[in-house]
């Protein structure tokens, strides 16, 4: 037994070669440009949202309150996992220290948790807005936003330390080829020569958690929303109703369709080009697409946007 310990222990990896999103170098050319510009695209498009969440009163609002603190993550949850798919998309397949790899799977956890929890806090605040307006600014008053907000970042930074720490401390004997653009948790329980039973485990759970809790507080919040909607008089305001809730709903429901594929079962994922798709939706899809269908459809952002453009 102490010899195998000591031969996992000399052979164990310093370094994975990350094969990227594609090796084919025609296709990477063209690759590289697309999602150089979607990165470059949804920078700009949270970074407008931010400042003018911050500059304008009139948007220092629960929803908005929210719609900020999504627009941080979005910025953060980019940067994470882009720059490596886009150096991968430029040299091809590229080495990454194991610490440097643990480092960014230990970030990307914790965004994508506190993404989850955080669209379930929207999805919360706009059924208290619609189906309980004169309770609206008891339950969503600035000392429960505000904690929902802390909860959803500490909550989530807990679950990823949990799970990156399980995951750090098996054994990687090799080889050491990640079929991945990044460092993510079922291409590395594929390429561990130990028992991972209790790492699948930890991330079953906390996926449980984690994915399964906040995709049934959104849904029942949207479901909520859409009783009440039904109810409304006017057929131009459940049309309008509608078309907003619908376009929330298909956000979110793409975002946690491909997560909870991927990340809240309990065993390895063998089909990697499958997992890369899929990982290209809620890494670079969704924090596109966030900024436009959350905010800047907004009436009240786009007037915001026009008094900063004329500089009142």
């Amino acid at each position: 037994m102490e010899k195998s310990l000591e031969l996992a222990n000399m052979t164990r990896v310093q370094e994975f070669i990350l094969l990227g999103l594609s090796t084919r170098p025609g296709i990477r050319n063209a690759l590289f440009t697309v999602f150089l510009t979607l990165y470059l695209l949804t920078l700009l498009e949270n970074t407008l949202i931010v400042y003018l969440v911050c500059t304008h009163s009139e948007l220092r609002k629960p929803m908005y309150f929210f719609l900020g603190n999504l627009s941080c993550l979005e910025m953060c949850y980019v940067s994470v996992t882009m720059p490596s798919l886009l150096v991968g998309l430029w040299v091809g397949p590229c080495p990454v220290p194991f610490t440097a790899c643990m480092t960014q799977l230990f970030f990307f956890i914790t965004l994508i948790c506190t993404e989850c929890t955080l669209l379930a806090s929207m999805a919360y605040d706009r059924y208290v807005a619609i189906c309980r307006p004169l309770h609206y600014p008891l339950l969503m008053r600035p000392q429960v936003c505000l904690a929902l907000a802390l909860c959803s970042w500490l909550g989530s930074l807990l679950v990823s330390v949990a799970k990156t720490t399980c995951i750090a401390s098996l054994s990687y004997c090799g080889p050491n080829v990640l079929n991945h653009f990044f460092c993510d948790v079922s291409p590395l329980l594929n390429l561990s020569c130990t028992h991972v039973a209790l790492t699948e485990l930890v991330d079953f759970i906390s996926a449980i958690i984690i994915l399964w809790g906040s995709l049934l507080v959104a849904l029942a919040s949207y479901v909520a929303i859409g009783r009440a909607v039904l109810r409304m008089p006017s057929a131009a305001a459940r049309r309008k109703a509608f078309s907003t809730c619908a376009s929330h709903l298909v956000v979110v429901g793409i975002f946690y369709s491909a997560t909870i594929f991927i990340y809240a079962r309990p065993s390895r994922i063998e089909a990697m080009d499958l997992n890369k798709v899929l990982s290209v939706i809620y890494t670079v899809v969704t924090p596109m697409c966030n900024p436009v269908i959350y905010c800047l459809r907004n009436k009240e952002v786009q007037g915001a946007f026009r008094r900063t453009l004329r500089g009142s």
